[in-house]
């Protein structure tokens, strides 16, 4: 039997490739011949050829973003989210090979799919499909701006010189960039490719009437679903169809879009940015570290799903107009805790971890300081009761330790790589102290609460 599979998560990063590596060592104990593609932060990799479609007999999708599965045709597909094949890959495999088998199997399948897919492709899978194709632009831009910051923090405003061009590249191009593709890709999401014009436009204004990032993602969901409407309300002669993805969908759904934001939408939306925006500025010392902590609960929680991921928005948006944040400090250090926690724990307790996990455990490390909170996953998976609190307590600990400290930073995304950049992180020792802390909480709680190995 030969089975195809098609992995990717919003971020691109770890959840893709872990997906794919759980999928093709399942179907090796299964004895399956299975070929997967991977759509990670680089592109499409491993790529699915006609030839491989002909010869298959069912597919997997394991994805949190959307996936044109309009190559698939005729061949019975299992849709499910990215931690799906992480946490059970061999029942996903035998899952599709039933589906080859017998038609009502495929039936009761495809109807369980229908409930599943349209739980995935409600707000969250559109908001992080949107994120997805924005964090390259938000992380380029970041470290960009960041390395302009290098020079001196108003080195910069010397025009023509090179601190002005970074800042120029960073800051007045990527980060431009930022909210219309997250508003395009979120419109993208639900209405496919005439989404994109609208919701570009309406990200477009956000930016320019200072409704900010909340804004692009009104926009975003807006525009899908003007588009979804008017699919639905106009119909036009089979002679002129060709005119409504190039004329009628792009003109109509636009004006609405582009007037609702400027007229409706636009100034209260803008109101609220600005009031969260001055209620993070005047965070008292005790409600900053509150907030710290339930950062760093969230980010812990699930390692990259739909609750690390809100956390992390909220931190990419107090970085979107180009500025440090004490809140993006929060979040990238409470990410990068629970991998290095796990990774010391391998280290210091070494009779209560198999050889496999100690090796992961060196991985989870390197992971850990890349600022990629998947690699404690199958730590937690193996064993959540114990593990997922000791990760919680560490990433709190770090996050509130962080806006204790006043901690500030100007990149959304790098890690430990990022922290010799001069200015990109204000408090760049009382930081280091904080992640350390919070991973030593991890390690010690995870070695105490582990059973030791038989």
């Amino acid at each position: 039997m030969k089975l195809l599979a098609v992995t990717s998560c919003p971020t691109g990063i770890a959840h893709t490739y872990m997906a794919a590596e759980a999928l093709q060592m399942a179907a090796k104990k299964v004895g399956v011949d299975i070929k997967i593609e991977t759509y990670g932060s680089i592109g499409v990799e491993n790529e699915i050829t006609e030839e491989e479609i002909k010869k298959a007999h069912a597919v997997i999708i394991a994805a949190d973003t959307k996936i044109d599965k309009s190559k698939f045709n005729g061949l019975p597909i299992l849709e499910v989210g990215v931690q799906d094949a992480i946490r059970s890959p061999k029942e996903l495999i035998e899952d599709a090979m039933k589906l080859e088998k017998t038609k009502k199997y495929v039936e009761k399948v495809e109807k369980e799919n229908d409930t599943h897919k349209q739980s995935k492709k409600g707000p969250y899978q559109h908001l992080m499909t949107g994120v997805s194709y924005m964090l390259p632009f938000v992380v380029a831009g970041g470290i960009l701006i960041a390395l302009s910051f290098a020079f001196g923090i108003h080195a910069a405003d010397n025009e023509g010189s090179l601190p002005w061009a970074l800042s120029l590249i960073g800051g007045g191009s990527a980060f431009a960039l930022m909210i219309p593709i997250l508003s395009g890709f979120i419109a993208y999401s639900i209405a496919d490719r005439p989404g994109l014009v609208p919701g570009m436009i309406g990200g477009m204004l956000s930016s320019q009437i200072g409704a900010g990032f909340l804004g692009g993602i009104i926009a975003g969901f807006l525009a899908g679903y003007t588009i979804v409407l008017l699919k639905k309300w106009i119909k036009l002669p089979k002679a002129m169809e060709g005119l409504m993805p190039v004329l009628v969908l792009p003109l109509l759904s636009s004006l609405i879009v582009g007037l609702l934001m400027i007229y409706v939408i636009g100034t209260p939306v803008a109101t609220i940015n600005e009031g969260l925006t001055n209620w993070l500025d005047n965070l008292q010392e005790g409600s900053a570290v509150v907030l710290g902590f339930v950062l760093g609960l969230m980010m812990a929680f699930d390692m990259g799903g739909p609750i690390n991921k809100a956390a992390y928005t909220f931190g990419v948006g107090t970085i979107a107009a180009g500025q440090s944040s004490s809140v993006m400090a929060a979040v990238m250090a409470a990410g990068m805790t629970p991998p290095i926690g796990i990774g010391i724990a391998t280290l210091l307790y070494k009779k209560k971890f198999t050889k496999e996990e100690k090796e992961a455990g060196k991985a989870g490390l390197v992971l850990g300081i890349s600022f990629i909170t998947e690699g404690a996953i199958p730590f937690a998976a193996a064993d959540p009761i114990r593990v997922i609190p000791s990760l919680m307590a560490g990433s709190g600990v770090a996050g509130a330790l962080t806006m204790l400290f006043k901690v500030r930073l100007a990149v959304p995304h790098g890690g430990i790589f990022v922290l010799p950049i001069p200015n990109a992180v204000e408090g760049v020792l009382l930081y280091s102290v904080a992640i350390l802390i919070g991973s030593l909480i991890t390690a010690i709680m995870v070695g105490q609460l582990k059973k030791p190995m038989e």
